[in-house]
């Protein structure tokens, strides 16, 4: 058998990763590196880092899919080179993009008499964008026609993913979020008289409202705006952020109306990487007719091959989250999507309840009627701990949980939230529970008269 001599600087296969030269040093942090690094070292040395890393599994603040199927990853591989905007050099891609399209449409009630419309997003925020776009252009187009003033537009929203604070900022529009009174956790018929006027492009409805998990009321949303038509013939348009709600409702709260099915409802965004169970990287805008998104903000590309309408805010992007939101359509259908959403609604309620047995907390949301979410904030805030002090209290377990001031005006008010999804099994919860009350017995007998602990989590 031949013997090998290692060289002192080789960084072949035959030597120990740790004991090459570049394992010595430190790795490059903002200049790039004159020379190269064999491949599997410079893999080991950056998957090294990336061990400081939350663990994403353990991370109930986040939307966001942290679980997917081996299947799943493969097709992620498979598409690694596909860029799905080129719908010319790919088109069975940009073939399954439309099927999405379709199913979402049909799952969301969208009139089979009519031709609906949509695309892929990198997200719902741009999805959001999107349908806020289209209701300017819409309502821009009419007061022109009527020969009125177009330059002041706004839209009404409640508490908002922070992706409408962009949008309004981005494309010059007023957002009119509406405070919150009392009790309420979100948007209310009773509010929009106040804050709609004939300059208001649209309402924004939330079916998942971020901050607490609840819905918002999009079909009392709509009666109400059918008055305000009747009264002052304002026609305002309602457009549904159902970035999580979207792939929640049709599948466990059948019976709740608040889609397509409504005529002012003309736009819906959702997360196909939130509920949808797809990877990061892909959401859905639907129109509920072609009519509704105006002509004018679809461009045409000839230089990819062939004559490609596109609208989206971003351009070259992965078609592998496109493809894996296919395979879960496929894969679970509406049985297999309905029993996963339920589990989690389930194991949200089950938290709930063993929360509101341990005596510190008021629950704000029980997990009913809305997100597989609970929320609930401090019965006695003069306990010597707050909940700032809880979240970082678990994260010693590695549990990532949000807590936060709600929305004006009930900024004073300071909740907890944790989410529960795809992966985020009962035994899972029952360790998160554990952990909880470990920690509440610690901070009980240790008080932090002087906290310093602050929010360490944003919505987006």
């Amino acid at each position: 058998m031949p013997i090998h001599k290692v060289k002192q600087n080789d960084q072949s296969s035959l030597l120990d990763i740790y004991a090459t030269n570049a394992s010595q040093e430190s790795l490059p942090k903002y200049q790039m590196p004159q020379g190269r690094t064999e491949p599997r070292i410079a893999y080991a040395f950056v998957h090294d880092e990336l061990m400081l890393d939350g663990n994403s599994r353990q991370n109930l603040a986040t939307f966001c899919t942290t679980w997917v199927e081996d299947e799943v990853k493969q097709l992620m591989t498979d598409a690694v080179d596909k860029n799905m905007i080129d719908k010319d050099e790919y088109p069975q891609t940009a073939e399954i993009e439309k099927r999405c399209v379709h199913i979402l449409a049909d799952l969301w009630h969208a009139h089979k008499s009519q031709e609906t419309i949509g695309c892929s997003t990198t997200g719902s925020s741009e999805a959001a964008m999107l349908g806020g776009l289209a209701l300017k252009w819409k309502w821009r187009k009419r007061r022109e026609a009527e020969g009125k003033d177009s330059s002041k537009p706004n839209i009404v929203t409640g508490p908002v993913q922070i992706c409408w604070k962009k949008f309004a900022r981005y494309f010059d529009v007023e957002i009119r979020e509406v405070p919150l009174e009392g009790d309420a956790l979100g948007l209310k018929p009773e509010d929009l008289r106040k804050y709609c006027d004939e300059n208001t492009i649209g309402v924004v409805a939330t079916l998942g409202v971020t901050f607490t998990g609840v819905y918002e009321p999009v079909e009392a949303l709509s009666l109400e705006l059918d008055a305000i038509e009747r009264e002052f013939g304002l026609d305002i348009p309602i457009h549904v952020d159902a970035a999580s709600g979207g792939f929640i409702a049709p599948f466990i709260q059948r019976d709740l109306v608040w889609d397509f099915q409504i005529d002012r409802v003309k736009s819906i965004n959702a997360s196909g990487h939130k509920y949808g169970l797809a990877p990061l990287g892909v959401g859905w805008a639907i129109w509920a007719t072609q009519e509704d998104l105006p002509e004018e903000l679809v461009f045409y590309v000839d230089y990819l091959g062939g004559n490609m309408p596109t609208f989206a805010l971003n351009f070259s992007r992965p078609g592998g989250e496109i493809i894996a939101q296919y395979y879960n359509f496929l894969r679970l259908g509406m049985e297999g999507y309905t029993a996963i959403q339920q589990t989690c609604s389930d194991t949200a309620q089950w938290l709930a309840k063993q929360l509101a047995t341990l005596g510190f907390f008021d629950m704000i949301y029980d997990g009913h009627g809305g997100l597989p979410a609970v929320a609930y904030k401090l019965k006695d805030e003069k306990q010597g701990f707050t909940l700032y002090d809880l979240s970082d209290r678990v994260r010693m377990k590695g549990w990532q949980i949000a807590s936060y001031p709600l929305p004006s005006n009930r900024q004073n008010t300071i909740v907890q939230r944790i989410l529960i999804r795809h992966g985020v099994s009962h035994d899972l919860v029952q360790l998160l529970l554990d952990d909880i009350i470990s920690a509440i017995d610690h901070l009980v007998k240790n008080p932090v008269p002087n906290s310093t602990a602050k929010p360490g989590f944003n919505h987006g």
